[in-house]
């Protein structure tokens, strides 16, 4: 095969394989966890069964890609925050702009909460996953906060980190309960959590300078993680 029509192969092959993560992805919250299966989403993309085995061995590897493509969309948004606005890379922005980003995907969102009636077990599969870790992601970027400064310094990055996604996880979470806040608009709730976090992890100033220095080396930082997630999300073909 000419490397031209190779090309123009992989191209079809990707097309194909992102028709099927949509699908999937719409079946999985529609249906839950327990009811999607190959023939749900076979029938719903147009295609035989054969066809998504050809890209996925399994209807789990299938279900744990939505998921995976989720993640790296997160990342994709947060990047393209941070080069619109490097003031992002402070740990209370970043926050904001990633918590309005879950909360406006169905799919995040249930996978950041643990949605058993959405997810069922996927959402611990791909926590446990050794491909793409993307905890270790973040306390990375924690770490790089901290050594200049922008985090408070009488906690550990082990503490800080634990704490925080108890605080990130607790404001998902809240809309789940009828706790009478219905009137609060989502980008108010962003913005409390955004002074939740400035209050509790960072010094009272973030230094600008700070900010500036590391800026692209954030970039970096999930640019990469972006770019490796992406690697996981290439079907398996025959």
């Amino acid at each position: 095969m000419s490397p031209g029509a190779r090309a123009h192969t992989d191209a079809a092959r990707h097309r194909r394989a992102e028709h099927l993560l949509d699908v999937a992805a719409e079946l999985l919250l529609r249906l839950g966890y327990r009811r999607v299966t190959v023939d749900d989403i076979a029938g719903r993309a147009g295609v035989g069964k054969g066809t998504v085995y050809l890209h996925y061995k399994t209807r789990d590897e299938l279900l744990l890609a939505v998921l995976h493509r989720e993640v790296v969309r997160s990342m994709d948004q947060l990047v393209t925050a941070l080069r619109e606005d490097m003031t992002t890379i402070a740990l209370h922005r970043l926050t904001e702009v990633h918590f309005l980003g879950v909360m406006r995907r169905p799919l995040l969102r249930a996978l950041y909460t643990s949605d058993p009636d959405v997810l069922g077990k996927l959402a611990t599969e791909l926590h446990d996953s050794q491909g793409f870790r993307h905890h270790d992601i973040f306390d990375d970027y924690l770490h790089l906060l901290a050594d200049h400064g922008l985090l408070r310094d009488d906690l550990s990055i082990d503490e800080i980190s634990y704490g925080y996604h108890a605080v990130l996880h607790g404001y998902l979470s809240e809309d789940a309960y009828d706790r009478g806040a219905h009137d609060i608009s989502l980008e108010h709730k962003a913005r409390l959590l955004a002074t939740t976090v400035h209050r509790t992890f960072e010094p009272p100033r973030v230094s600008p300078e700070a900010i500036q220095k590391i800026g692209e080396r954030a970039v970096c930082l999930f640019a990469e993680a972006a770019d490796r997630g992406r690697e996981h999300l290439h079907p398996t073909t025959t």
